[in-house]
């Protein structure tokens, strides 16, 4: 069920399915894809999605966007919780079980991790990734550093439900029948 507010627009060349709620002076742009069918998405009020942006919620991490928030194009937030006057530059990702504190930037390129929190205020700049609780920034050369906090973050389990080391045929056995059609 798509339920847009009447003060909201969605582009008639963006898709919206399942659980989606869209606020009051919201925009979604051409090509926004909002994939609420696994898990609910809220998005708040005055809340621009710009092109191609990818929008999923998940049963285990709905996705909650805040009031007077920009989701730039080519994004990826999957199953993340944004509070109010977040900027999400081009090209962000955040992944499921994550939560960006109010007034918070992530810039061009910018990661935040799974199951990490961003304070309020906090900048992730151009390229760089945020990991843990709370989340540390980590320049994209200093690897062994992030993997030693990231790998604490259950990224596979999380993401796949799976535990560290299954099998790619396991995660895509997997993936392929959550997104097989109804019926199938």
């Amino acid at each position: 069920m798509v339920d847009v507010h009447p003060d909201a627009w969605v582009s008639p060349h963006a898709v919206l399915r399942g659980e989606v709620v869209v606020g009051a002076g919201s925009r979604v742009l051409d090509l926004a894809v909002i994939h609420a069918v696994g898990g609910p998405v809220t998005i708040g009020r005055n809340v621009v999605v710009m092109e191609h942006a990818v929008l999923r919620g998940r049963a285990d991490h709905p996705l909650t966007i805040g009031d007077s928030v920009m989701i730039g194009p080519h994004t990826h937030v999957n199953g993340a919780h944004l509070e109010d006057e977040v900027f999400v530059a081009t090209g962000a990702s955040l992944f499921p079980g994550s939560h960006v504190g109010a007034g918070c930037e992530l810039r061009i390129n910018s990661v935040l991790h799974v199951n990490s929190r961003l304070d309020p205020g906090t900048v992730v700049p151009i390229g760089w990734i945020a990991a843990g609780d709370p989340a540390r920034l980590f320049s994209p050369d200093r690897h062994e550093e992030l993997w030693a906090v990231q790998q604490t973050l259950d990224f596979p389990g999380t993401v796949y439900g799976v535990d560290r080391g299954a099998s790619m045929h396991e995660i895509m056995r997997r993936q392929s029948a959550y997104y097989a059609p109804p019926g199938q």
